[in-house]
């Protein structure tokens, strides 16, 4: 290991004590931090509206860093920049150009920057190697390992992440010769899912992923993994060991397949649960509308703008990992839902799907998938067609899909009209300045599903539940207030109209 940099001499009065480095109050100074940048840019950039993204209390707390005093074992004072400093890997990219274009390369490449960014990483260099396929032992060619090596070397970097889903072998093989820790994408996704889960779903569903990856990666130092246990307690198996002979391996995965049984028995819980609410909304004959699709897109924004829910808004991948789902009210006054699900990214790991399906089958079972493209981003038609790709594997292929070309505000004017026109009946919107988003209002409730059965009924005053659910969860033609009751014409869903049936009139000509 090469010796630290020596520190910095201390700054000393005339009498030679040291002057301790001042620390700012972001509460007196909220201009000196991330968030009181973040909050002050919004302000200033922001529409005066009182719903422009709801309360935001879970944003300060994601992008804050607080230090708790007393607790530093090496140094007894540093500033905030040296403290994150600290915490940042220092990170170099390697990528291997198998299909598609060079730019295609270059866009993945760019994307994985932003993911390593994402999970608190300083990316130092970004090296891209053309071959007809990954090499099967190191990923990259035997060559190119040296000069990455050289390229770890040069930098300080302490680690490699590989823009793929690397083997055990590749991993270990890798790993072995740069002489750093070697991650591929997928692990980087999972670290990154793991810092942003809240809820005990999301935690849950993201630690099943985390160990179907890692059983397959077990790896000690030396012969670690393959000592054996030598006797009833020998190496700490104890009860439930498998006694002499088991391996450290073996004990480790045996563990691991016993937490994953126990972490699917608890989603399938809590799958109940959603369930539950899910038949409810089926029950009450209420429309739904997930908003999907690439992330940091801006479907929470979206949200947002729609309903005032006050999900977490952040300029960051994977933000949102838990669904919110909220009520909202079409122009005639019929309810239905809106739901911002979990957001897609190329090469979605199976694990996380398979983890996250109970969440991701929000889409599948909606009526209506409004799929908000981020209209700036370098390749928006590769965006749709990773989302497209994710939507078939989790069965929402076949749902129908409204298309929001979002951040237009920040998009070429060009690019949107070439979207316009590849995408036909895509509607344009900016949910950071609210531009067109009256127009998403109205396509999104013109494409809601509509009441099969028309009635006409004279309800009596004394019914007034029944008049309230026809407000809800029909289409009122006609409303008149008669001396025996009120007089409506109406399209109506199935049980409603059953319900209406003692009320009914004979239809006029």
């Amino acid at each position: 290991m090469t010796a630290p940099e020596p520190t910095a001499a201390r700054p000393t009065d005339e009498t030679g004590d040291d002057l301790l480095i001042e620390r700012l109050d972001p509460r007196e100074h909220p201009e000196f931090t991330r968030a009181g940048r973040a909050a002050a840019a919004s302000a200033s950039d922001a529409p005066d509206d009182d719903h422009y993204d709801g309360d935001q209390q879970d944003l300060a707390d994601r992008i804050s860093l607080r230090r708790v005093a007393g607790m530093s074992t090496e140094l007894a004072d540093i500033s905030e920049v040296e403290y994150r400093q600290l915490l940042l890997e220092r990170v170099v990219l390697v990528s291997v150009w198998a299909t598609g274009t060079a730019q295609d390369a270059e866009n993945s490449l760019a994307e994985l920057k932003l993911l390593a960014e994402t999970a608190g990483s300083q990316i130092l260099e970004g090296l891209i190697q053309r071959r007809g396929r990954p090499d099967p032992a190191t990923y990259i060619g035997s060559g190119k390992v040296e000069e990455l090596r050289e390229v770890v070397v040069a930098t300080g970097a302490d680690t490699v992440i590989c823009d793929g889903e690397l083997s055990p072998a590749q991993l270990r093989n890798l790993e072995d010769k740069v002489k750093v820790k070697v991650i591929d994408r997928t692990a980087l996704i999972l670290d990154i899912f793991a810092a942003h889960a809240q809820s005990a779903e999301g935690k849950a569903q993201v630690e099943l992923a985390q160990l179907n990856y890692l059983k397959q990666r077990l790896r000690g130092w030396g012969g670690n993994l393959s000592r054996q246990v030598g006797g009833r307690a020998a190496g700490g198996a104890g009860i439930g060991g498998r006694g002499p002979g088991e391996t450290k391996i073996e004990t480790d995965r045996r563990r691991i397949n016993s937490r994953i049984a126990k972490l699917r028995a608890t989603l399938r819980e809590m799958d109940g649960t959603r369930e539950t609410k899910r038949a409810e909304r089926r029950r009450h004959e209420v429309p739904s509308v997930a908003i999907v699709g690439y992330t940091n897109a801006g479907k929470s924004s979206l949200l947002n703008r729609l309903t005032g829910a006050g999900v977490l808004v952040e300029d960051a991948l994977f933000a949102t990992l838990d669904p919110t789902t909220r009520r909202s009210t079409t122009a005639d006054g019929r309810v239905y839902t809106l739901t911002d699900t979990v957001g897609f990214v190329r090469h979605l790991p199976h694990d996380l799907i398979e983890a996250f399906a109970s969440t991701l089958e929000e889409s599948a079972q909606a009526d209506l998938l409004v799929h908000v493209v981020d209209a700036s981003d370098p390749d928006p038609d590769g965006q749709i067609s990773a989302v497209r790709a994710v939507l078939a594997d989790i069965g929402a292929g076949d749902v129908p899909e409204q298309i929001v070309l979002n951040k237009a505000d920040a998009a070429d004017p060009a690019v949107l009209t070439t979207l316009r026109t590849t995408y036909p009946g895509a509607v344009t919107a900016s949910a950071r300045t609210g531009q067109g988003l009256d127009e998403v209002r109205a396509v999104v409730e013109s494409r809601l599903p509509r009441p099969e059965v028309s009635v006409r009924v004279l309800l009596p005053y004394e019914r007034g539940d029944l008049l309230n659910r026809i407000h809800q969860a029909g289409e009122i033609t006609t409303l008149e207030h008669t001396g025996t009751g009120t007089l409506v014409t109406a399209r109506v869903q199935g049980s409603l109209a059953g319900d209406l049936a003692p009320y009914a009139l004979a239809a006029t000509s």
